[in-house]
């Protein structure tokens, strides 16, 4: 009909104006409301095996043995003395295991491995807090110039600069060394619209990475489909959303002065509630969104 074709055409307009999609891409790419839930699923399971985990270290250190009740097989067998986040997320019914929920998020990405039963040591803690969370299974590098990076970035991203790719002599941080192929993790480049991320992903992938995603759209992308709960700082003027015209002011933000990003490393309970609203408003009918 007309109004499937119309709706069709805006679709392609959409995507030129926003993606910049290439013949044989090298790498993979990541959709920004993929990437919200998959922050969803890493910010919930890790807060959810930290308190479990924490209860049940007391109960193994007061009890002995008596702890193996609370902990439950989950058809693995019996549990071993030191506390597993995820055999006790399972068994409390709180959700799905790290495997399986990254899986489900994204394809083609191996499986996360989740034999690390020890809880973690004090002196890791330090090492904890500059990640986003606790054996994260992504990476997430900003490969825009550091003054765009301190100006606005993901939570959670690390400043790497395209630049830093030609040097001879280390070009790779450690972490992103830690994070090449690494079994059932993955890394993400992004910028503000696909032009750098899309070359830093392209060496990278020619230097080996086969774990390696660019978030499909960037930052331009981000602001129109996830404007809140992603970010800390002000986006680019070339990222920021026009505000619509006529009556559908619903994402319409209110004009105020830039500030500067900050160091920030995981997600507040309020961004979390945000990334819940703007996916759930994704996932509705455009007929039932335009109301």
């Amino acid at each position: 009909t007309g109004n499937s074709l119309s709706k069709y055409m805006e679709k392609l307009e959409e995507i030129k104006r926003n993606y910049r999609y290439k013949k044989d891409e090298l790498f993979k790419r990541l959709k920004v409301t993929t990437f919200a839930q998959l922050v969803l699923q890493v910010a919930s399971l890790s807060n959810e095996s930290l308190e479990v985990t924490n209860e049940e270290l007391h109960k193994l250190q007061g009890a002995g043995a008596a702890g193996d009740d609370g902990a439950g097989t989950n058809g693995k067998g019996s549990p071993e003395g030191t506390a597993s986040p995820v055999l006790f997320l399972n068994s409390s019914g709180a959700g799905e295991s790290l495997r399986s929920t990254l899986q489900s998020v994204i394809s083609g990405v191996g499986e996360l491995d989740v034999e690390k039963d020890s809880p973690k040591k004090e002196d890791e803690d330090s090492q904890d807090r500059e990640r986003p969370y606790p054996d994260c299974p992504f990476l997430l590098l900003d490969v825009r110039d550091r003054d765009a990076y301190e100006q606005c970035h993901i939570v959670g991203a690390y400043s790497y600069p395209i630049a830093t790719l030609s040097r001879t002599m280390n070009p790779y941080t450690n972490n992103i060394l830690e994070y090449k192929n690494a079994h059932g993790k993955i890394i993400i480049v992004y910028d503000n619209d696909e032009r750098l991320a899309s070359q830093a992903a392209t060496t990278m992938c020619e230097r080996g990475f086969e774990n390696l995603f660019m978030l499909s759209g960037g930052l331009k992308v981000l602001a129109q489909k996830i404007p809140e709960g992603l970010i800390t700082g002000t986006l680019p003027v070339s990222c920021q959303v026009a505000p619509p015209t006529g009556t559908a002011r619903r994402r319409a933000t209110p004009r105020v002065p830039p500030t500067r990003a900050e160091n920030k490393w995981r997600f507040s309970a309020d961004d979390l509630q945000k990334l819940r609203h703007y996916l759930a408003e994704e996932q509705m009918p455009s007929d039932a969104a335009s109301k």
